[in-house]
């Protein structure tokens, strides 16, 4: 989208781009926060001393993006409502604190048999075709289907709960000014349909579902309204799904492409661990994120006046050589390092830990079938699906035989 003097080319809607933004963060990285033209002056933050710094500083980089009483009705999945992604203390810190209990370390340890039993059918299935389809057959399949469950719904629903998503998610793809297709409207319209109404139901006859217990915190004094409730679902399913789908695809390309790293992996199972933060590390879930100044600050060296949209790109900071040795390198026993591919901060990822469990199992379970797993073709182009926030594959064929 721009090209500077230091020949910076950043333009997340160009499909080359997002194929590979790796390369293009390097100038950026070469120096302090940029200010582009991304139709509007754009702070792109990208060294890692800096991406903390801002994500630590949520009393001067906010999360909610300033009102323009010119701008048309948020046509958004959340239609205006708060969410912890889009909200500054202290509403972030209630709508975190009422759904916090539904993400501790014991109930995401008891969901851990579930987990192994899906993917486990996930993998018959793929074997029995003889050919493993990574996105289809597992990344993509596996997160919405225990999200669904952790909802209440039927897992079987997981087709069209992840069409809906996919088409929501692309919605970021679209050029800023242009209308969002009626795609997006209609898979959006249909998603909040849906949950209101399944809200409404556990309303009358709650379950032991995460609505249900999300319907019971609404209902005490200190409670989310209708709006923030809905808006939370719908968060869970798009933003938990996708992020752990891409997790899943873009660790299987890179070990792919990496087969040492695969079969170190495979010989020295006690690696995972590792190995799920250096995917996360090296090309993780989520490229960037936003934030804007409440007030003139200084970051890193640049001037920032107040209102100022900013890039903050994870991505690149996870691929900064002041923080990480050898930063394009793909090593599965590389000693951790304190990576922001989940975030950093008060908005540190609540569903961090279901994530990277559930990587870890689908990733342990491909490798542990098909001792001969290998990409089908190394060569063949990476397709990417439309958002850059959520850069995830659009698909990955892997042999088996």
């Amino acid at each position: 989208m721009n090209q500077a003097a230091e020949n910076i080319y950043f333009n997340p809607w160009d499909p080359a781009f997002r194929a590979n933004p790796y390369p293009h963060y390097k100038p950026l990285l070469a120096g302090p926060p940029r200010i582009l033209d991304l139709f509007g002056p754009t702070a792109m933050v990208t060294r890692y001393a800096d991406v903390t710094t801002a994500l630590r500083d949520h009393a001067h980089f906010s999360s909610v993006r300033p009102r323009d009483p010119n701008e048309p009705h948020d046509e958004g999945p959340f239609a205006g409502a708060r969410t912890m992604l889009f909200s500054d203390p202290p509403l972030h810190t209630r709508l975190r604190r009422l759904v916090s209990r539904d993400f501790t370390p014991r109930r995401i340890r008891d969901l851990e048999p579930r987990i192994r039993e899906i993917a486990k059918n996930l993998i018959d299935a793929a074997e029995r075709k003889g050919e493993l389809e990574v996105m289809h057959g597992i990344a993509n399949a596996l997160p919405v289907m225990v999200i669904a469950e952790m909802l209440g719904v039927p897992p079987d629903h997981y087709q069209q709960f992840k069409h809906w998503s996919d088409t929501v998610v692309s919605g970021d793809n679209t050029l800023p000014g242009t209308p969002l297709p009626e795609e997006f409207r209609t898979a959006k319209d249909a998603l909040r349909s849906y949950f209101a109404d399944e809200i409404e139901r556990r309303r009358k006859t709650p379950g032991p579902d995460l609505i249900s217990a999300l319907v019971a915190a609404h209902d005490d004094a200190e409670a989310m309204n209708a709006d923030e409730l809905l808006a939370f679902v719908l968060l869970l399913l798009l933003a938990g799904n996708e992020t752990t789908t891409n997790l899943i695809g873009n660790g299987m390309l890179a070990l792919g492409r990496n087969p040492a790293q695969m079969n170190l992996l495979r010989e020295t199972p006690e690696l995972m661990p590792r190995a799920i933060e250096e995917i996360l590390r090296y090309d993780g879930p989520v490229q960037s994120t936003i934030r804007f100044t409440k007030e003139d600050i200084s970051l890193g060296g640049t001037k920032l006046p107040a209102k100022q949209g900013c890039f903050i790109i994870l991505a690149a900071a996870n691929r900064d050589p002041a923080q990480f040795e050898d930063p394009d390198r793909f090593d599965i026993t590389r000693e951790p390092r304190d990576h922001v591919a989940l975030g950093e901060g008060i908005h540190f990822c609540i569903g961090a830990p279901l994530a990277r469990m559930e990587g870890a199992i689908a990733i342990t379970a491909m490798l542990e079938r098909f001792p001969r797993l290998r990409l089908a073709d190394p060569a063949a182009p990476t397709i990417y699906k439309g958002s850059y926030f959520l850069r995830g594959l659009a698909s990955l064929t892997m042999a088996t035989d």
